[in-house]
């Protein structure tokens, strides 16, 4: 199983010089990925900028946006975006869509919440299209760049429920999930339904299986650290449930990220994602132990 890093772009110190850091020291690692996630009122620095410095600043791990909210954007953009990062990357591009969990993001953006989980479906094939070279309308040029992979970058789908993976196996090149406890039963759970709604829709081949966990390792109160970053970013939930929610992480010491990466292999994941819950570079260092210890 490969182990991707993310850039701590939820963490509350980020700053100016962390993307550049943490992706050159991610490329240096013993990592598959650096990945940046979408989100808009938070504090965090936007996907797409971020991801294009790390397209710039690495040459070997994969760069992963991870998770485009499609339904918020005119898919022109996201075409013209990702062909720029899969052509910045030398073709070093993956992306995971789906529809997001936070309305006042559609709001902030003026976009339709409505009918999102079919806008979703729609908007794939639209894309798809797009990144074929094929013109926005008749009489159009093709929305450029084009991209550097044949056929364009992987498309991942980040769905969990039955009903939303059913859906994913009809477009999708594999999934994208996450779990803050990193439960490998839970995680399998999904792995098993993505198999079974692959197989449902005929598809040839199995889905390509993603999953991701908050980590906090190898820096002070590193407990208080990884349930104070989980209950801000869930905020938006709650504070009671946000709390609740939180107190079920527990990837805050190297044997538990260990027995993390172990779970996930078992659960069937090809690829676990590891979402720092600090700036602190020494969490990166004590991640990369414990991934090189794995062999």
């Amino acid at each position: 199983m490969k182990v991707g890093v993310a850039v701590p772009q939820m963490a509350t110190e980020y700053g100016p010089g962390t993307t550049v850091s943490w992706a050159r020291a991610i490329d240096d690692g013993p990592f598959s990925s650096v990945s940046a996630g979408e989100r808009v009122t938070f504090s965090n620095p936007e996907m797409v900028a971020t991801l294009a410095a790390c397209a710039a600043v690495t040459e070997r791990v994969r760069v992963f946006a991870n998770l485009w909210v499609l339904p918020q954007h005119p898919m022109a953009m996201v075409a013209q975006q990702i062909g720029t990062l899969d052509q910045l990357s030398h073709g070093r591009l993956d992306v995971a869509v789906g529809v997001g969990a936070r309305d006042d993001d559609y709001r902030a953006l003026g976009a339709e919440v409505r009918n999102r989980h079919a806008r979703l479906d729609a908007q794939v094939a639209e894309l798809r299209s797009l990144l074929a070279g094929e013109p926005p309308f008749d009489g159009a040029d093709p929305v450029g760049p084009a991209v550097v992979q044949p056929g364009g970058p992987q498309i991942l789908a980040g769905a969990v429920g039955p009903k939303a993976m059913r859906r994913a196996a009809q477009w999708a090149d594999g999934i994208s999930g996450f779990s803050i406890a990193a439960d490998p039963a839970e995680i399998g759970k999904v792995n098993a339904l993505a198999e079974t709604c692959w197989q449902d829709a005929g598809r040839a081949g199995a889905p390509r299986k993603v999953n991701g966990t908050f980590v906090a390792v190898g820096v002070p109160d590193s407990v208080e650290t990884l349930h104070a970053f989980t209950a801000r970013y869930l905020s938006f939930l709650g504070p009671k449930l946000a709390e609740a929610i939180a107190a079920t992480a527990r990837t805050s010491s190297p044997d538990a990220l260990r027995a993390a990466l172990d779970g996930a292999e078992e659960a069937g994941c090809d690829e676990m994602i590891v979402v720092p819950a600090t700036t602190d570079l020494r969490c990166l260092d004590v991640v990369a132990d414990v991934v090189a210890s794995r062999g």
